[in-house]
């Protein structure tokens, strides 16, 4: 009986002292962010998006000042927290950098096809990850509330949930195997539940985000095509209606939690 007592007691504080540790990592990480919010690079990604938003360019030569974000023409402040949504003109739901990619098109005269096709880092690629950043920072410390209204916006939502937990691949993932639930981790990282609200900053709410480890900006439709890289999937498609559809999924579950996007990530 006595060992037994000992045993039970050794085996508590191992669980204690495993629990400390797990906090302590996360702590750690967040205390690491922390430091560095006040020099953080997206700052320079925010400042180049709202100068090429304002410039004259493409073959048309005009700005986007008329771009309609989905709260009017030019309207820019709370837009970031009421996308992915519909769009009457395209007749489908739209996230802002396929939005950008509508605008750009229409009214600067860019080729929608070619813009789709560049890879992420380059060229107009880059130039839109910079417009999305300057957009998301503009409804900073906003709280989403995704509209969900028309019927292409639900069934955007139900599209995105079936592509949330549908599993394949070499590895039988799904985004659900590292964001179906609480208490996962990965690399000493909080892995947070996406089928639910995770909080404030949280998730959806802390992107387009900077990423310390190799000096990127990145947008969430590059966020999503490296989860798929990392499910050994194929690439989607920039602005596909999956990769925007997982925006409408994760947007409406985030509603109420407010944004830092421009968030930085290690």
């Amino acid at each position: 009986m006595k060992s037994f007592t000992m045993i039970a007691a050794v085996l508590a504080l191992a669980a204690t002292t495993g629990a400390q540790a797990q906090k302590s990592a996360a702590d750690g990480i967040a205390e690491y962010r922390k430091m560095l919010e006040d020099g953080n690079p997206a700052d320079l990604f925010e400042a180049k998006g709202e100068d090429l938003w304002k410039q004259k360019r493409g073959p048309k030569a005009v700005s986007l000042e008329k771009c309609d974000l989905g709260l009017g023409p030019g309207v820019v402040k709370g837009a970031w927290v009421q996308m992915p949504r519909y769009f009457a003109d395209t007749g489908t739901v739209q996230d802002v950098e396929s939005r950008l990619v509508t605008c750009m098109s229409t009214q600067q005269g860019f080729d929608a096809a070619e813009l789709k096709k560049t890879a992420f880092g380059r060229g107009e690629m880059a130039n839109i990850t910079a417009m999305a950043t300057w957009i998301a920072a503009s409804s900073r410390g906003q709280r989403f509330a995704l509209p969900q209204n028309h019927a292409e916006e639900k069934r955007f939502y139900e599209l995105g949930k079936r592509a949330f937990f549908f599993r394949g691949g070499p590895m039988d993932f799904s985004c659900a195997s590292c964001h179906g639930e609480s208490g996962k981790r990965i690399r000493l990282q909080d892995l947070p539940d996406l089928t639910k609200n995770p909080g404030d900053g949280i998730g959806f709410a802390a992107w387009p985000a900077y990423r310390v480890s190799n000096g990127q900006m990145w947008s969430m439709q590059l966020r999503l095509n490296d989860c798929y890289r990392q499910q050994r999937f194929p690439y989607p498609g920039f602005a596909s209606d999956l990769t925007v559809a997982l925006g409408v999924y994760m947007g409406v579950n985030a509603k109420g939690a407010e944004s830092i996007a421009p968030a930085i990530k290690r």
